[in-house]
């Protein structure tokens, strides 16, 4: 590996009002080199690589770019540079075509010239191994297709230092070799990449060093051949974690929620769940895997009474009673009122899970001010309970008054994974309770899941990271288009079975969904 620094800082900080985001940190990177960015939320990961990519300017210190002192204040003066960054939530325009964003947006004499924009794209994907249609439209695109359409985009703007914000968030595990196959080969092409990434698996074998950040400090940079999971844990803590899932059998599992011929259509009359079935058990685990968009979403949705089902019934049995009520297009006021407690963790964090506008006390309350008596709300209960997560979760923030907004991504999601586990569900639907967490945070949101089941909780799982559904699932329903596409025991599965199952677009047979 060349050892020629390409940037260098030098007592780099940035402050968001109160809150110090980076301190004086010092950091190098090297030519044709892989450096993974680890750290836990809210550590100043994100806001580094900003600073590096022109989204925002240091309050303090210097940058140096190939020896020379750069100033860069728009992601314009980034590329000026060629640093170009692919973020984890892709910017694209979906009725353009691929070629048309990439070129989007460049000064160029007069009218573009497609025809020589598709030449340079297609020569760009042979040199570097992508795949990609440089006229298919980015509404008809894979995850994975609108991911190599931002990666050639910065490389068509001449990029030789490249930064990836969680890049396999999304990917199934074949998406992810073949990304990281492109990934190598640029590399051996002299670029730097640079990944910010929560799973240490990928971490280990993909960098060549990892920059470990804590508090907004960057602690140290190892060489990755020296590095295990436990040792890069404890750089990013301070302490030793344990990092293990300790999953046990299922204690006297019964049917909670039995989901028979589930059909939703969306807004355009498309069948965006084709007739779903399956039961989830008390006391048990059943994580659902699939690629974005599969479904997921609309699933727990019509199960939580927020999608109106066009066919099939969703039953319910009454732990307590016994009897099994029919869920079928019921409010969620409804079924709060039955009481069935359906606690949601949604995608979209500050969109349905969170008022961004709101402090964490208030938050708390959105699920418990309707039990209150008399005109005036009771704000010590949730107070407490805002506390008590700030304290198990390990919540960075100045305060229970601050607003959620001001919180960190993986912040806001401890908040929202902490406030729906409070609520002692008899089922937990959690879609992607982790995304974005660090992984000592996300061990605690494992162990969480595991002290519901214990409890009797039927928790239904919705994961991205199939290492993870393994370890922690009792069973795993793989869902494609909409459609289920096979059930495995989760002691059994293996990754490449689940990932030819996610890609997989007939489903399987009925009898065999159990």
């Amino acid at each position: 590996m060349n050892e020629t620094t390409v940037i260098e800082l030098k007592h780099v900080s940035k402050r968001f009002g109160r809150i110090l985001a980076n301190d004086d940190v010092d950091l190098d990177v090297l030519q044709g080199e892989i450096l993974a960015v680890l750290g836990e939320n809210g550590s100043g990961k994100t806001t580094l690589m900003n600073m590096i990519a022109g989204i925002y300017y240091p309050d303090a210190g210097e940058m140096y770019i190939n020896g020379q002192h750069a100033v860069i204040r728009s992601p314009k003066d980034a590329f000026s540079y060629g640093i170009g960054m692919i973020h984890q939530h892709f910017k694209l325009i979906d009725v353009f075509t691929a070629t048309e964003n990439i070129i989007l947006g460049l000064k160029d004499k007069g009218r573009y010239n497609l025809s020589e924009a598709k030449r340079q794209v297609r020569a760009i994907a042979d040199k570097y191994g992508f795949i990609i249609d440089p006229d298919k439209k980015i509404y008809d695109m894979s995850v994975s297709e609108k991911q190599t359409v931002e990666i050639i985009k910065v490389l068509y703007r001449g990029a030789n230092i490249l930064i990836l914000d969680e890049p396999t968030a999304v990917l199934t595990p074949q998406e992810t070799e073949t990304l990281f196959s492109v990934l190598r080969k640029m590399k051996e092409d002299g670029k730097s990449i640079i990944i910010i990434t929560h799973k240490m698996h990928e971490v280990l074998s993909l960098s060549d060093r990892v920059a470990v950040l804590r508090k907004g400090r960057h602690i140290g940079t190892v060489d990755t051949k020296y590095a295990t999971e436990s040792s890069l844990t404890e750089m990013m803590v301070g302490k030793k974690v344990t990092l293990n899932i300790e999953r046990t059998e299922p204690v006297n599992p019964v049917d909670r929620l039995t989901i028979s011929d589930l059909t939703v259509m969306n807004r355009e009359g498309v069948k965006v769940l084709d007739h779903i079935s399956f039961t989830a058990r008390s006391g048990e685990i059943l994580g659902i895997a699939g690629i974005a968009g599969s479904g997921q979403r609309e699933l727990l949705e019509a199960i939580a009474g927020l999608q109106k089902m066009s066919e099939g019934t969703i039953s319910y049995v009454d732990p307590k009673s016994g009897e099994t009520v029919d869920l079928r297009d019921k409010t969620p006021m409804q079924i709060r009122e039955l009481g069935v407690r359906l606690s949601f963790v949604p995608e979209d964090r500050l969109g349905m899970g969170l008022v961004g506008n709101m402090d964490i006390i208030d938050n708390m309350m959105l699920r418990s001010y309707r039990r209150g008596s008399g005109i005036f709300v009771d704000r010590k209960k949730p107070k407490d309970l805002a506390e008590t997560i700030i304290q198990d979760l390990q919540v960075v923030t100045p305060s229970t008054s601050t607003p959620v907004r001001r919180l960190s991504g993986g912040n806001v999601q401890k908040v929202l994974v902490g406030r729906e586990i409070a609520s002692s569900p008899t089922v937990l639907m959690a879609a992607y309770p982790v995304r974005g967490l660090d992984i000592n945070s996300s061990y605690m949101i494992y162990n969480l899941l595991n002290v519901q089941k214990a409890n009797g909780t039927a928790v239904i799982f919705v994961g991205e990271d199939l290492d993870v559904l393994i370890e922690l699932c009792d069973r795993i329903l793989v869902i494609g288009s909409g459609k289920i596409t096979g059930i495995v025991d989760g002691r059994k599965a293996d990754k490449e079975e689940i990932g030819s199952l996610m890609t997989k677009t007939v489903s399987f047979s009925e009898g065999m969904v159990r």
